[in-house]
């Protein structure tokens, strides 16, 4: 999952919404660093990448891009399941949508001068060209596939994820739809534990 994903999965949580958004940035022991609820933000993203990853319709989506992309392919998936959830009637409307990731901007905000600098830096380009709302638009999820290329070590491009994105829309949703709902049922029980 991305950021989309993760941050409606913290159900308006200030320190697991934190948490789930920086976790990538924490490595190994840094996580105790940090608050006892970001913490808890920071081990639910991880189950939550734990559950995606092994999940049956989020290895059919991998498929798509696993020729071209190999270990990205995963990566890739995630980007595109928050265009779905972001489309997702279910959970959003347009309007909820932007509400939402205004929300989050200012959820998190409080937090961010104790979160790991790399995520600092980030934060302002996410908020001022509101990432969380754009991945309901084509344009949005291009860019988003771009992002992922420019921080990977061995992709160059992602014009070709984009292509298959495009080429296999129907069949990328119907992963999503399969997914989504399993994913919510199991953070909700997780956070019942956390």
């Amino acid at each position: 999952m991305n950021y989309l994903a993760h941050a409606y999965l913290s159900f308006n949580k200030p320190e697991i919404l934190v948490g789930n958004l920086v976790s990538d940035f924490v490595k190994g022991r840094k996580k105790f660093d940090y608050s006892p609820g970001i913490q808890k933000g920071i081990v639910l993203h991880r189950e939550i990448d734990h559950f995606t990853d092994t999940h049956q319709a989020t290895r059919d989506a991998k498929e798509i891009f696993r020729p071209h992309y190999r270990l990205y392919a995963g990566a890739l998936t995630d980007v595109l399941y928050d265009h779905f959830l972001a489309i997702d009637k279910n959970e959003f409307t347009t309007e909820s949508l932007l509400h939402f990731s205004e929300n989050t901007y200012r959820l998190v905000d409080p937090f961010i001068d104790g979160l790991p600098e790399k995520f600092q830096k980030m934060f302002p380009y996410m908020r001022q060209q509101n990432w969380l709302n754009n991945y309901q638009y084509p344009w949005g999820i291009e860019r988003s596939l771009a992002g992922v290329v420019r921080r990977s070590a061995y992709m160059t491009e992602s014009e070709t994820a984009f292509r298959l994105f495009e080429e296999n829309y129907q069949h990328l949703q119907a992963c999503y739809s399969r997914f989504f709902p399993a994913v919510k049922n199991f953070v909700l029980e997780q956070l019942a534990t956390l």
